[in-house]
């Protein structure tokens, strides 16, 4: 059965106890509103209508930047993927987390856009 993908979200990885200095830069940095969320773990930054969500997450891990990819179907998506040669690292809360064959870590994720349906791309698997 087919299934639809596409990028999703840019996850900025923080590997700090204040999130709200890194909301600072990365707000900064692209001219928009961020708010940290009551948990102080995560930002979803105001980016203009029709780019990809950049959200900015407190982490425990050294930081980096993944990718975050939604689709209507994770476990088709990560099969199509593993076809491609990524790995499955495994499950957390609601998404897959991938490894590409470059070693790049990103995650499958249920859609988060409005627009989803009719700008994803359709894969037949």
């Amino acid at each position: 059965m087919p299934h639809k993908s596409r990028l999703g979200c840019i996850v900025v990885d923080c590997q700090t106890s204040d999130l709200h200095s890194a909301v600072a830069f990365w707000s900064g940095l692209f001219g928009c509103a961020g708010k940290v969320d009551d948990d102080g773990k995560y930002a979803v930054l105001k980016m203009p209508d029709g780019e990809a969500k950049v959200l900015i997450q407190a982490v425990d891990h050294p930081a980096r930047v993944h990718l975050d990819i939604e689709t209507d179907d994770k476990e088709a998506e990560a099969a199509r993927l593993e076809g491609l040669g990524a790995k499955r690292i495994g499950p957390v809360k609601s998404w897959i987390v991938m490894e590409a064959p470059t070693g790049h870590r990103f995650c499958l994720v249920n859609p988060q856009r409005a627009d989803f349906d009719e700008r994803a791309t359709t894969f037949s698997h």
